[in-house]
């Protein structure tokens, strides 16, 4: 079992900008002292709470600042993009990390985002996704000339080709054919599992989602990862859960029960984004009238695993007995309200809770010995 971030990133719309971009990188660089395998940082363009427009920009100045750290990006929104543009940088990335990068990629969910690109329809931002990771993937593949037809990019490139001189060449990842590719499931049933199963790609199961929705995801990718003759691994599968380890009951209780705290916070952000007519109206109202329109207390119940180091482990073990085996945790990051309260959580989920939890793993994953 490993263990790594997940950070869309989400902060307080009022806390200044460069605070926030400090304590992202203050926690990745935590978990690579600590030894988490892996950070996916988001990518949004028009948000004051998810304000990392560029994942890669951001991850690129820890690169020469970290150790042993895989870089994810959670995730690039393709259809946002030129597909040239993202074969050229990922490629970029890639060669400067050496390597430590793991390629996430999505039809882009933040609703403010597609109405700036003009991209309203989440079924056509799909097929732009797709269709743009087969170009470049192409890219990376081939040699010029280029061309490729289809109703969102005219790309082609056939004189301006000078090899000598390295003209008309893209550049080349620095992994062998490709990056690892990922992709986020943030429903029930998601249609991505068996995307991500068919092509051999990562799954990625959402933090926000109830447990019993991350039990559909594997079942879905194993299937199609079946049908097109590929191994169907659960240690390449992702979970994300938002996880907090407190010092006491007590703390966890009151974390957790407070209606404007980080996980209310972060639910009634995120809920928002599905009403935003709604919430809209009533712009001003306290954050309990919020919250009760919303459901927020419901899934506070419901989802972030918070408490003791022993409560944790307990919650992470029926996780497991839930949803199957699955190869690494990701702790979806919240806010910094309490820069303490997160660091010690880190801690104590790499010393106390994650040793306890891995050797739980391995003797399900054991043969049980013959008589």
């Amino acid at each position: 079992m490993k263990l790594g971030l997940f950070s869309m990133p989400l902060h307080r719309p009022e806390k200044p900008f460069l605070q926030t971009l400090e304590e992202d990188r203050e926690a990745i660089l935590l978990a690579d002292r600590l030894g988490y395998s892996e950070a996916w940082i988001g990518e949004h363009f028009t948000s004051k709470v998810e304000q990392i427009t560029s994942p890669l920009i951001f991850l690129a100045t820890l690169i020469r600042e970290t150790r042993s750290i895989r870089f994810g990006t959670g995730v690039i929104n393709v259809p946002h993009h030129h597909p040239v543009t993202v074969a050229s940088h990922v490629a970029l990335f890639d060669n400067l990390s050496e390597g430590r990068f793991l390629f996430g990629i999505g039809p882009g969910g933040l609703v403010s985002d597609a109405e700036m690109y003009g991209h309203h329809d989440p079924a056509e931002r799909q097929r732009m996704m797709l269709a743009a990771i087969d170009i470049v993937l192409e890219l990376w593949r081939g040699e010029p000339p280029y061309r490729f037809d289809n109703p969102w990019w005219d790309i082609a490139i056939d004189e301006a080709v000078y090899p000598r001189h390295g003209v008309g060449l893209i550049a080349k990842p620095y992994q062998d054919p490709h990056p690892p590719i990922a992709m986020a499931m943030v429903s029930a049933n998601s249609g991505s599992a068996g995307v991500c199963g068919g092509r051999g790609w990562i799954p990625i199961s959402a933090n926000f989602i109830p447990s019993r929705d991350v039990a559909t995801h594997w079942p879905l990718y194993a299937e199609a990862a079946e049908k097109a003759g590929r191994p169907a691994d659960p240690s390449v599968w992702r979970v994300a859960r938002n996880l907090l380890v407190t010092q006491s009951e007590g703390q966890a209780n009151d974390i957790l029960g407070d209606p404007d705290g980080l996980f209310h916070f972060y639910f009634r952000y995120l809920r928002s984004l599905r009403r935003l007519p709604e919430v809209k109206a009533i712009a001003d109202a306290p954050a309990e009238e919020l919250n009760e329109l919303l459901d927020v207390e419901e899934a506070v119940a419901e989802i972030p695993i918070c408490g003791t180091a022993k409560t944790v482990l307990d919650r992470l073990v029926a996780l497991r007995e839930e949803i199957g085996a699955f190869g690494t945790l990701l702790i979806g990051m919240h806010d910094w309200e309490d820069p303490d309260l997160c660091r010690a959580s880190m801690r104590r989920l790499a010393e106390d809770v994650l040793p306890a939890f891995s050797q739980h793993c391995a003797a399900l994953a054991k043969p049980a010995r013959l008589a």
